[in-house]
């Protein structure tokens, strides 16, 4: 697959919003309509696995399903519009220098991690326990049955000749980014990736950058 890439325009100087988050930690913030989230791979081949929620309604949040049917593609890049499970759009990607994110291979839990790996594995960290943690720190109604479909910026999950999906080594590098624009009020939840066990981050979790832009900047 060749990938296309798109960069910015935005200043990283300029951005309202300059947080690091460290490997295998979680993050949260509401991304007011119309301004701009970078999220940048600060060392290379981090995987951010990325929940997307209407800030104002939760019950509305980011659809695996609707995005992939709208833009008749499994994978995300500069284009594409992330569909919400009401048919709205949430966010649209408008600069990326990875070329692919995934959508597919959702997220790591104890439970996955025993039965993919070894059942000692079952007691580490995991991005379904980021997630969660995140949403009792600052979304207490969010529980276990609202993390729905994720997205894995950085990941690279192909799909096989008979229909699987594989965990492979990524296509990003240091500095690379993608970048969206907020169609609505959205709450963003990250979970920076904790997993040691599969070549998603090259076995070595590392932070990541989030940059806010505020709308008032031109982002075309």
């Amino acid at each position: 697959m060749t990938l296309t890439l798109t960069e910015s325009r935005l200043d990283p100087a300029r951005a309202a919003v300059r947080d690091v988050i460290e490997a295998g930690r979680g993050y949260s913030r509401v991304i007011t309509r119309g301004s701009v989230l970078r999220i940048v791979d600060l060392e290379g081949n981090q995987a951010v696995d990325t929940l997307f929620y209407n800030a104002h309604d939760p019950s509305e949040r980011y659809s695996a399903t609707a995005t992939i049917v709208a833009q008749r593609n499994l994978y995300l890049s500069t284009g594409t519009r992330l569909i919400s499970s009401e048919g709205n759009t949430l966010l649209s990607i408008v600069a990326d220098t990875c070329g692919r994110h995934d959508t597919l291979g959702g997220a790591c839990a104890a439970e996955s991690n025993q039965v993919r790996y070894a059942i000692e594995k079952r007691y580490m960290h995991s991005c379904r326990d980021s997630f969660l943690l995140e949403c009792a720190l600052h979304r207490p109604q969010l529980g276990k049955r609202d993390l729905t479909s994720n997205i894995n910026f950085f990941m690279n999950v192909p799909v096989t000749e008979d229909g699987g999906l594989c965990f492979a080594d990524g296509v990003s590098a240091a500095g690379r980014y993608v970048e969206l624009v907020a169609e609505m009020d959205v709450l963003l939840v990250i979970s920076n990736c904790p997993q040691l066990n599969n070549p998603c981050n090259a076995y070595n979790p590392t932070p990541v950058q989030v940059l806010v832009f505020e709308p008032a900047q031109d982002v075309t």
